[in-house]
């Protein structure tokens, strides 16, 4: 196993000099020592293991040892009514496609305000070099983290979003990232910028799907810069094939008084990865992180929660559901980090989860590093399954038995989509929850 972790490694390095010197003639020579140094890292970091005490619940060999390549350009592109299913009715007006990692404009549509800059980051590397540069690679910790490194290494394409001073995008943007059949398992880097000005709002949905059963691996980091005042409501959905690898990264840097929620919801993938860090460097911001994953069969979900306070008279949020079946292993990590100089700190952080099946497995591991004095932080978690007493109370009122335990999940699960304020996104997530709940389709019988 070691010898063939070693090889892929290798391969990875050999794509890597591949990837630069193509590259070094596309405009963007200018990323190659931020490139550079990531691969470096990556090569002394190597995949991470069990050993790894944020990784102690999760093996990735699986990852490690699958020869993914590259993907390349242009390879069996869909039409544009192969992605009608995963299009939010009425929320087609920022939408930007990316087929295997590459943005393909045919697929996309944009209508911007002024001022507003919504691009693949392909481009906004060359046109907006100078507004790009002051935040890419800035936040995410490459230096720490193997994936991440990973993706710094392979930047090329993605999303970039930038909201000026005092701008409400009112309609969100969407970018859904769409896995197509290949020749052979392929490897996609996503790199996502989002910067949100002082007095700005915007909502950005990113969007994991699969066209197909193949294997293949997604590699995303997403870093957002949310300004004074400023309001980020961000989205994370994955619901790719049940052979899809996904590890996702979510860096968030908050200004004063600014307001950020980051909402996940994994549905798909064999194994998921789901890292979401917020940093409160402004005194007075607010976050919530609410997620809900559902797992059967053998997938994996990993929910990785890193929350830091560093400035005082911050809040914070934490609601994580999970929903376990079958032979399937849910992860919730979430770690609240309250520096010495965030005093009047306000920190709460719950895991709730339901195993339907004896094989089904939940590892949680809440905590508290705290470093202040004057603070109002709590966390804990539950494990358990259908509560038996209200199936009998359901029932007692003319509900059928599958039916009944059909409505209590659902209300499990609908405590996390409540909280998503953009209708026609929580109403669409609601019906694939139902289609993934067993009998779930009798909750749209009983209304």
């Amino acid at each position: 196993m070691m010898a063939t972790v070693m090889q892929e490694r290798e391969s990875t390095l050999e794509q890597f000099a591949r990837f630069a010197e193509r590259a070094a003639g596309n405009g963007q020579a200018w990323l190659h020592p931020m490139r550079r140094t990531a691969i470096t890292r990556f090569a002394e970091l190597g995949f991470p293991t069990t050993r790894h005490e944020d990784w102690k619940f999760t093996n990735v060999a699986l990852i490690a040892q699958t020869a993914f390549a590259l993907a390349q350009e242009g390879l069996n592109q869909p039409a544009r009514r192969d992605l009608d299913a995963f299009l939010f009715p009425g929320l087609q007006r920022n939408l930007l496609v990316f087929v295997n990692g590459r943005y393909a404009p045919r697929l996309s549509s944009l209508e911007l305000p002024d001022g507003v800059l919504i691009s693949s980051l392909a481009h906004a590397l060359a046109a907006h070099r100078d507004l790009v540069e002051q935040h890419l690679g800035r936040y995410v910790d490459f230096q720490g983290d193997a994936f991440a490194s990973l993706n710094t290494a392979f930047i090329e394409d993605g999303a970039f979003v930038f909201v000026p001073k005092g701008t409400i995008l009112e309609a969100p943007v969407h970018l859904l990232y769409v896995s197509t059949a290949t020749p052979a398992p392929v490897m996609t880097h996503p790199r996502n910028l989002i910067v949100t000005g002082e007095d700005s709002q915007a909502t950005v949905v990113e969007d994991y799907v699969s066209l197909d059963e193949d294997v293949s691996f997604s590699n995303g980091v997403t870093e957002a810069v949310v300004g004074q005042n400023g309001i980020l409501s961000h989205y994370l959905i994955e619901r790719e094939s049940v052979r899809a690898f996904n590890v996702s990264t979510l860096r968030i840097q908050q200004g004063r008084s600014s307001n950020v929620t980051s909402h996940s919801v994994l549905l798909g993938g064999a194994l998921v990865r789901n890292n979401v860090h917020p940093v409160m460097s402004g005194e007075g911001g607010e976050c919530l992180v609410n997620g809900l994953f559902l797992a059967t069969g053998r997938q994996h979900m990993d929910n990785y929660m890193r929350v830091e306070h560093r400035s005082p008279h911050c809040a914070s949020r934490q609601f994580y559901n999970g929903i376990l079946d079958g032979f399937s292993h849910g992860v919730f990590q979430g770690r609240i980090i309250v520096h010495k100089d965030a005093q009047k700190t306000d920190a709460k952080q719950t895991n709730r989860n339901l195993l339907l099946s004896e094989d089904a497995q939940i590892d949680t591991k809440p905590q508290l590093e705290i470093y202040a004095d004057d603070v109002k932080c709590t966390h804990g978690a539950t494990i358990g399954q259908v509560n038996e007493e209200a199936i009998f109370y359901l029932r007692s009122r003319g509900i059928g038995k599958e039916a009944a335990r059909a409505l209590l999940l659902f209300a499990f699960a609908d405590e996390c989509l409540d909280r998503m304020k953009v209708e026609p996104i929580r109403r669409h997530l609601g019906g694939l929850v139902r289609r993934w709940l067993p009998h779930g389709t009798l909750v749209e019988e009983l209304g």
